[in-house]
């Protein structure tokens, strides 16, 4: 009877080790996994985000911008009445009331700077290039480029905004370009500047 008791305390305390082996082994493995999942996560993220900014500019916009390290493209939508009013100083039509712009940034002193701005219109088939710059708190042209359109008729956008008329045939010549093609193109930056002033122009006391 002795003997019996002996050998059951033994198979219970046997019983009682796999079962505390048992329940400890889940717990261990759930650890694991609730660490190292939301490092891969973040990774995948971080990857798409980065797929998605650098495909957000086109290469045109890219070579204007060599030294950018990032690119962001920036969408607005244009309030009905300042479409009204763009379309009543200019005679046209605004595009399209979503208005895209991109944005290009470089790393500078160890901060993320913006570094310019552009916008890709279209006028008379042709893909045109508008890079702006602020000036008293005004987006400025800078520049604008079109592929195979003389750039003596180009250079005449540098430096124009909200303030500067931008009309065909008196402030702004054929210059060596295609009548039609030059006056398409001049219509066409002068709704763009009328749109970015705007979107983002800061207040004038006029």
């Amino acid at each position: 009877m002795r003997k019996i008791t002996l050998l059951s305390v033994i198979v219970l305390a046997f019983a009682a080790l796999l079962i505390g082996a048992c329940s400890s082994s889940p717990s261990n493995t759930t650890t694991t996994t609730n660490q190292s999942a939301p490092q891969n996560t973040n990774t995948a993220n971080n990857a798409a985000t980065k797929t998605k900014t650098d495909e957000d500019a086109p290469a045109s916009v890219k070579a204007v911008f060599p030294d950018a390290q990032s690119f962001t493209k920036q969408h607005k939508d244009i309030p009905a009445d300042k479409i009204a009013s763009i379309e009543k100083d200019t005679g046209g039509k605004v595009p399209d009331k979503d208005h895209h712009s991109y944005l290009a940034f470089a790393t500078k002193d160890g901060k993320r700077t913006q570094i310019g701005a552009a916008t890709v219109i279209k006028a008379d088939s042709k893909e045109v290039i508008i890079i702006y710059e602020s000036k008293n708190g005004m987006p400025t042209i800078k520049e604008v480029r079109a592929d195979g359109v003389a750039k003596e008729f180009l250079a005449q956008f540098a430096g124009k905004n909200h303030d500067t008329k931008i009309k065909f045939g008196e402030d702004i010549k054929a210059n060596g370009a295609d009548e039609a093609t030059a006056k398409s193109i001049t219509q066409a930056v002068r709704i763009d500047v009328l749109t970015m002033e705007a979107l983002y122009g800061a207040a004038h006391s006029h």
